[in-house]
């Protein structure tokens, strides 16, 4: 459990708010109050030899360091039975990852400066006795205090090297574009690896882009795009300067930190300034939220400090890709969150003018893809008195024809019941009523119910192919996980009389799950654990490829396909889970919803892209069903499905969209026992019960409109 506010440690600091969290412990904001300033509080609670070793060494390594760019240890002490804690700099202010996506790209001018100050620390770290590599260079591990100064931080995969002897042991930060080849283990790395990692720093400063990864780039999969094909205006000498630090070969680029240094310098017109009064343009004030009114769950909000272990979790250092945006709104809404958000978020109680507001035809989103707009405007409506009953009932007709004198507000038409096999009139789902977890398919009026797989070690998590001919689904599976051990995807094609196949993945000891067929067929996302850490990956039929898209140090999982197939939604894993977004490449990970301390989970798109909709768990245990459009992400401008004051389908999991997005099939136990599957209109309204077995229905998944 973490340090409650106004623990006192060591009978000196008082912890003030929690920073971040991870698997080997927490990281605080506390006042020393022998002092009287601000301090990091960094807490191992992992006390076997091995984690003590390593987190003893970190203490040590920043303990000896005394540079105007680096943090500063003031004190390290253990509890015993309780951990060990490091106490550090609390370094306050925007990172560069916050300031590329504030800006877009940042003024050549001060890229050079940071860059300098930058290779000045390097240079610092490569000469102590023994050597230090830092090789965790990218935008979110450089801060600009609110002073403008520029420092280097997070040292929780520094290497010790001894003597001139290259490391080619211990923990690798591989973040794809700011990784040289070495660091995934093709040579040892040295001093010329963290002069490419801060290459590629002040490239994705000057363009707004990373760069290709250095892994691919050293296979021929990619070649690196000149710094002026995204930024014409860059002078041709810093380009040329940034490239050479990205050289694949460690010998091709600059050898010390002083000779980088010192190109940099003759890129540009700058006088070589005193180390410790190189500064550039402080962040905006409103950009620095006071850590009290911080967000508990955001990493956005979280406040970056000097030192974080491998272990712990936190924010994407990947910066916007040459995109613009109103970024003036993103420090507003920071501000605005820490007052609205339980009001809006955590109380569904959300004024009926909002809800209301939720559902209009919107405009075609800008910032990734142009999706089509609504072609009906959906508007809530009030949900019938009547409950459900233990018996399936047909949905409901139509509503009547409007009366055509006035003009209402257009709500969700309800198609009659669709017939058997009919396209989007069928729904899989997972049971275990024959003793055994298996895939069953059923009419969307709960009629002719049959399992589909007979698998040995049970199944679940199915999902449609776009043409509703085949299904993926995992196995081995004995109920719904978080994470499923030892599972593997399967296809089963309905078309013929043959057994499911395993997806042809790479032979692989990892768990592989949360399948998510892409709308063209020719890809399937899902969960593994193929990197150590549940991350999304991506199995391309057409090339045999498989792709990572995550691979930061957080648990991502449940991926799910906008209906362009050009972004998906996923769930990360902080401190609480949150809906992300990003592109089918991997780029541009963005964070979705913006809640406090709940769970955000299982996303799933609507027909036209324009809204998403996920269940949020309380601490009660209650999955409630909330939605938020593409335009409104991270904003709290989430709702709750249905309103406040309508009748409550109690909980919501894992909901799914019919084809012709009027109707939601979801899990749901309203008598807090049996699971079973449930339907209702995309309003929360008409609500009826699927399925009665008194065993375990879930993860119901609309078949989609079959194709001639």
């Amino acid at each position: 459990m973490p340090l409650a506010a106004g623990t006192v440690l060591n009978n000196r600091y008082r912890i003030v708010s929690i920073l971040g969290q991870g698997g080997m412990g927490s990281v605080y904001q506390a006042m020393d109050e022998n002092l009287g300033i601000a301090v990091a509080v960094k807490e191992n609670l992992f006390l076997t030899d091995e984690y003590a070793r390593q987190f003893q060494r970190e203490a040590n390594i920043l303990a000896s360091l005394r540079h105007p760019n680096l943090p500063r240890v003031g004190d390290y002490f253990t509890i015993p039975g309780q951990g060990q804690y490091l106490i550090m700099d609390y370094i306050d202010g925007e990172d560069l990852r916050q300031r590329i996506e504030r800006l877009g790209t940042l003024p050549e001018e001060e890229v050079i400066l940071i860059g300098v100050a930058i290779c000045d620390a390097l240079h610092y770290l490569h000469t102590r006795t023994p050597p230090i590599i830092h090789r965790d260079i990218k935008p979110g591990n450089i801060k600009i205090t609110p002073e403008g100064q520029i420092a280097l931080v997070d040292f929780g995969l520094a290497k010790v090297m001894s003597g001139n002897q290259q490391t080619t042991t211990g923990a690798r930060a591989m973040t794809p574009g700011y990784s040289p080849p070495e660091q995934y283990g093709t040579a040892p790395t040295d001093a010329r690896t963290d002069i490419y990692s801060l290459g590629a720093t002040l490239y994705a400063c000057l363009t707004g882009t990373i760069p290709e990864d250095g892994l691919s780039r050293a296979t021929g999969k990619a070649e690196l795009t000149p710094v002026r094909e995204f930024a014409p205006k860059t002078s041709r000498k810093l380009a040329a300067v940034i490239e050479k630090a990205l050289a694949i070969d460690p010998d091709d680029r600059y050898q010390t930190a002083l000779e980088f240094k010192q190109a940099l310098l003759n890129a540009s017109e700058i006088d070589r300034p005193p180390i410790s009064q190189i500064t550039v343009t402080p962040p905006p004030i409103q950009n620095l939220l006071p850590s009290s009114e911080a967000l508990p769950a955001s990493e956005e909000e979280s406040q970056s400090v000097a030192v974080m272990d491998p272990m712990l979790k936190r924010r994407t250092s990947k910066p916007v890709a040459r995109r613009r945006r109103n970024n003036g709104l993103l420090p507003f809404s920071l501000l605005l969150a820490s007052v609205l958000t339980i009001f809006f978020i955590v109380e569904p109680g959300v004024p009926l003018a909002l809800r209301s507001a939720l559902f209009p035809a919107l405009p075609s989103p800008t910032l990734f893809v142009n999706f089509a707009t609504a072609t009906q405007p959906i508007a809530f409506v009030p949900p019938p008195t009547t409950t459900p009953t233990d018996t399936p009932a047909p949905p409901p007709t139509s509503p009547p024809t409007p009366d055509p004198t006035h003009t209402p507000t257009p709500t969700v038409t309800l198609s009659p019941s669709p017939t058997a096999f009919g396209g989007s009139g069928q729904i899989a789902f997972a049971s275990n009523r024959t003793g055994l977890m298996q895939v069953w398919l059923m009419n969307s009026d709960g009629t002719q119910q049959r399992p589909l797989t007979n698998m040995p070690d049970g199944a679940c998590q199915p999902t449609w192919s776009p043409d509703g001919q085949k299904l993926a689904f995992i196995s081995p599976c004995a109920g719904r996980r978080d994470q499923y051990e030892n599972a593997k995807i399967y296809i089963l094609d309905l078309t013929s009389s043959t057994d499911p196949l395993p997806l042809p993945l790479p032979a692989s000891p990892a768990s592989d799950y949360d399948p998510a067929w892409s709308p063209d067929g020719n890809r399937i996302a899902f969960t593994s654990t193929r990197a150590g850490n549940p991350d999304i990956y991506v199995y391309n039929f057409l090339d045999g490829s498989l792709k990572q898209l995550t691979s930061e140090r957080y648990v991502e999982k449940q991926p799910a396909w906008s209906p362009t197939g050009t972004q998906i939604a996923y769930v990360r894993e902080l401190v609480y889970g949150q809906i992300w977004i990003m592109a089918d490449s991997g780029q541009f990970q963005n964070r979705f919803s913006l809640s406090g301390e709940v769970n955000d989970l299982w996303p799933q798109w609507v027909p036209d892209g324009t809204i998403i909709l996920y269940s949020q768990l309380k601490s009660d245990g209650i999955p409630n069903l909330f939605a938020l459009r593409y335009e409104d992400r991270f904003t709290t401008r989430a709702v709750r499905i249905p309103p406040r004051g309508q009748p409550d389908p109690g909980p919501v999991a894992q909901v799914s969209v019919s084809p012709d997005g009027n109707w939601l099939a979801f899990e749901g136990w309203p008598d807090g026992r049996n699971h079973d599957i449930y339907l209702m209109t995309i309003n929360g309204a008409n609500l009826t019960r699927l399925t009665t077995d008194k065993d375990f229905d879930f993860g119901p998944t609309w078949r989609p409109s079959l194709k001639p």
